[in-house]
């Protein structure tokens, strides 16, 4: 698998397949998914219910193990028909950060203590996380509600706490489960350009699970899965910011499916 690797690629795999059950109960939620995703990428995973875009949302987070294939993440292969990474909980907090429909918030923590229990959880320093907590907020451009408890932020203000929560160590991996579903279209359309700004002030690759079809022109990419198959990539955007090798791996990917 490890030659068929995009050097470059921070998201790569190869063969990645994941099964539940068993005989007649058996199912297949992914079948042989290969792609590679590159720093300043935001792609969209989409399919009808049912057609694998969680369980590959589960997988490159490290939350479910594959059946089979091979997996590098940020330069470490993690997976190669099994887990080569034992402390999966530090790899999650070090180098993946998630971003859920329902923002998740610790209702008894302040805005700023949410985002930096993340950073204490990894072993920062009380003071460190604080200040980081702080320039993220405002980078969100939230910065003057830090004090504020989940309960007095409006839907957009708590959603941009929680992409805080999930950039707070640095991760170049960032996982998003249909962010834009609680929001109305306008606000929906803020927080994807804040993600693509994130993209690529971070070197980070974004991936998002979304049904939200007024969103589909932010990413760069639009993977396609149904059945647990990766059937098609529509390419959105040819953005300045989008490596070369991207779109190479790309073709391979379509034609690993």
């Amino acid at each position: 698998m490890a030659g068929l690797a995009e050097p470059n690629a921070l998201v790569d795999l190869r063969g990645v397949s994941k099964s539940f059950g068993e005989g007649e109960r058996r199912v297949d939620a992914l079948v042989d998914v290969s792609l590679s995703l590159f720093a300043g990428q935001v792609v969209g995973l989409i399919g009808p219910s049912g057609s694998g875009k969680t369980t590959l949302l589960n997988v490159v987070g490290c939350v479910t193990e594959p059946s089979g294939g091979w997996m590098r993440l940020n330069g470490e292969v993690v997976y190669d028909q099994r887990w080569l990474r034992r402390d999966l909980r530090r790899l999650r907090l070090e180098e993946i950060g998630f971003i859920f429909q329902t923002h998740n918030l610790l209702p008894f923590l302040t805005a700023a203590e949410n985002v930096m229990e993340v950073m204490e959880l990894a072993g920062a320093r009380s003071a460190e996380a604080r200040a980081r907590a702080g320039d993220l907020l405002d980078y969100l451009q939230v910065g003057r509600r830090k004090n504020a408890m989940p309960a007095q932020l409006s839907g957009g203000e708590a959603q941009r706490v929680a992409i805080a929560r999930a950039l707070a160590n640095r991760p170049k991996i960032i996982l998003a489960d249909e962010p834009t579903a609680p929001l109305d279209s306008e606000r929906a359309g803020i927080v994807m350009d804040l993600l693509r700004r994130i993209a690529v002030d971070q070197e980070a690759t974004i991936i998002v699970v979304t049904h939200d079809e007024s969103i589909f022109d932010r990413f760069d990419s639009i993977y396609h899965l149904r059945d647990g198959h990766l059937v098609s990539i529509e390419n959105v955007k040819a953005n300045a910011h989008r490596p070369i090798d991207a779109r190479r791996s790309d073709e391979t990917a379509r034609n690993a499916s």
